[in-house]
């Protein structure tokens, strides 16, 4: 049997990585700077791996280094949790926070994250801001803000908001173009896609009843603001979550394409990983996201919406002066 390893040397790896040096690894630990490299030698000897490579001005994880990364955060995550399960102060949000959030532009937002850092001051909270649906247990992550049809088995999700999915072009693409009738008729015209679980494009978009259409794109992007741009400047046919294209529904400048053929229901919502013992800072950051969403995030989520301004009135040339007598 393996000799097991100890959390020390596992605590001494992940610090040295974070920090990307030993000598702040040591700092933040509280031990010699020799000390953290006896460990990080004792592991890797155990291990049988390089884990890092180190030279004079840097230190770079191997390959085997990067995927034990990811399982030593889980494991010392793991006997973190076991800590503070038997201790009195459970209830008190401390330690480490890592949360994963679409790139937010609202600063009601910003609001939400400064408040939670100030009013938990042993919260070190650790905010990731991507479009991509990081996997929580693999890398790491305690609390995501994700809109998603489909959950992984193990996480829980609280809804913080409904939203409907529309397929929708511009009134001078579609009188260029056609309007199509039918979903078989999207093979002839200029889709815009979005990326699916925010890392590759779309190569489907929900039917009515939850069957799928393939699609192909002549443009496909992450940012739903972009996206957005794009439809409303005619350059083809796009799935908006109605929420962003109000306006542009209102004023004409969208119109609804294959409505009540083309198009779903999905949610926004705080996820995070099913525990027995959920952590207190967990518990409080969802809390907090819960609390705001209902004011704010049908409003700005994800980007706030395009202000209309007002059309320029032309410009009128100034009338000369009159001549004195």
């Amino acid at each position: 049997m393996a000799d097991l390893l100890e959390s020390a040397e596992l605590l001494a790896f992940t610090k040295t990585v974070d920090s990307k040096s030993l000598s702040r690894a040591a700092v933040e630990l509280g031990v010699p700077r020799a000390t953290i490299s006896r460990r990080l030698a004792r592991l890797e000897e155990q291990l049988g791996v390089r884990l890092l490579r180190r030279t004079t001005r840097s230190l770079v994880l191997t390959d085997a280094g990067t995927a034990f990364y990811r399982h030593a955060r889980i494991a010392l995550a793991s006997v973190e949790q076991a800590r503070e399960s038997v201790h009195a102060s459970h209830d008190i949000p401390r330690g480490d926070l890592r949360v994963s959030a679409p790139p937010f532009t609202s600063e009601s937002f910003s609001k939400l994250v400064c408040d939670f850092v100030a009013e938990h001051p042993e919260v070190r909270l650790h905010l990731h801001m991507s479009t991509v649906h990081v996997d929580l247990r693999r890398d790491g992550y305690d609390v995501a803000i994700r809109a998603a049809e489909e959950l992984e088995p193990g996480l829980v999700a609280r809804t913080l908001i409904k939203n409907r999915l529309l397929a929708v072009a511009a009134p001078g693409y579609l009188a260029a173009h056609g309007t199509p009738h039918s979903p078989r008729d999207l093979k002839d015209h200029r889709c815009l896609l979005g990326f699916a679980r925010g890392e590759v494009p779309q190569t489907y978009w929900p039917l009515a009843g939850g069957r799928k259409l393939h699609v192909e794109g002549v443009f496909s992007s992450n940012d739903i603001v972009l996206l957005r741009d794009a439809v409303v400047r005619g350059l083809g046919i796009a799935l908006m979550p109605v929420m962003l294209i109000e306006g542009e529904l209102a004023d004409g400048s969208l119109v609804p394409v294959l409505q009540g053929v083309i198009g779903a229901q999905n949610s926004v919502s705080v996820v995070y990983p099913e525990r027995e013992f959920i952590p207190a800072q967990v518990r409080a950051f969802v809390d907090a996201v819960l609390a705001w969403a209902p004011a704010d995030l049908a409003i700005q989520t994800m980007s706030a919406r395009r202000e209309k301004r007002p059309t320029p009135t032309p410009r009128t040339k100034p009338k000369p002066a009159k001549k004195r007598a």
